[in-house]
């Protein structure tokens, strides 16, 4: 089946796959971009899952404060290198992780923006996309 160079294109922008992650999930869908999709993201939980015993050694610190003021968090969130953590995929999972965790004090809760999914789920895909393991490593939520 050939492949529609744009359907590549923007199935590449929505997920951040590689280009031959993006034509081989195309292919197997018969061009389905919504099969195709959920196939990387399959692929990316795998490769998460590979990396998880990897060591990390880099990382950031975020915080979140409620436009009130009364509820803060700051949260660690390690990878393996400091070109990682510096990409945008990871700053804003580090604030997304942040934000939910002042609004739950809970990593296991289901995540307050898409309540189908938890915040070991929003890890999974950066690891895939990133391809370096992710962990938090701690946190602390402050309630005045």
């Amino acid at each position: 089946m050939k492949i529609n160079l744009e359907n590549l294109k923007k199935l590449r922008e929505k997920t951040k796959a590689g280009v031959a992650d993006c034509r081989a999930a195309l292919e197997e869908t018969k061009g389905d971009m919504e099969k195709a999709t959920e196939i990387l993201r399959k692929k990316g939980i795998e490769r998460a899952d590979k990396k998880s015993e990897r060591e990390v050694k880099a990382g950031m610190v975020f915080s979140y404060i409620h436009h009130t003021g009364r509820v803060g968090s700051i949260v660690s969130l390690a990878c393996e290198t400091d070109f990682v953590a510096k990409t945008e995929d990871f700053q804003k999972l580090g604030k997304e992780i942040a934000m939910h965790l002042a609004a739950t004090n809970d990593l296991e809760a289901p995540y307050v923006r898409d309540a189908s999914k938890s915040i070991k789920d929003l890890i999974k895909e950066v690891i895939g996309k990133l391809g370096e393991n992710i962990q938090v490593v701690e946190y602390k939520v402050v309630v005045i």
